[in-house]
């Protein structure tokens, strides 16, 4: 099930703000945050050179956003090493989607910038 219209419109001002200013201006060429929507999910990766090989890109899971809904809550999720999805226990569900940006930036357990 797709997110509700404004819900949608909503969170993509919200992340596009947040790419936009999460990477300096000097680094937009090199380094660019995107996300992708599908069903109530919107997953946030790291665009880079791959190390060693500047031609070649590679796409690295940041974050994960699921969106409930019956409560109108959303969850944070966290990427492992082998790109497979975990909530993230520092933070329970919220109505919020801007608490989840600043768990982001904070990341005190480093699971989501090292």
């Amino acid at each position: 099930m797709p997110l509700p219209p404004l819900v949608k419109q909503l969170v993509e001002k919200k992340l596009s703000a947040y790419c936009q200013r999460k990477i300096p201006a000097h680094l937009h060429n090199e380094i660019r945050l995107t996300f992708k929507f599908r069903g109530n999910t919107v997953s946030l990766s790291e665009s880079r050179p791959a190390f060693g090989m500047p031609e070649k890109g590679v796409e690295i899971p940041v974050a994960q956003f699921r969106y409930d809904p019956a409560d109108n809550l959303w969850t944070l999720y966290c990427s492992d090493r082998n790109s497979r999805w975990h909530p993230d226990m520092e933070i329970d569900p919220v109505k919020d989607f801007d608490r989840l940006l600043q768990e982001i930036d904070r990341d005190p357990t480093g699971i989501y910038w090292g």
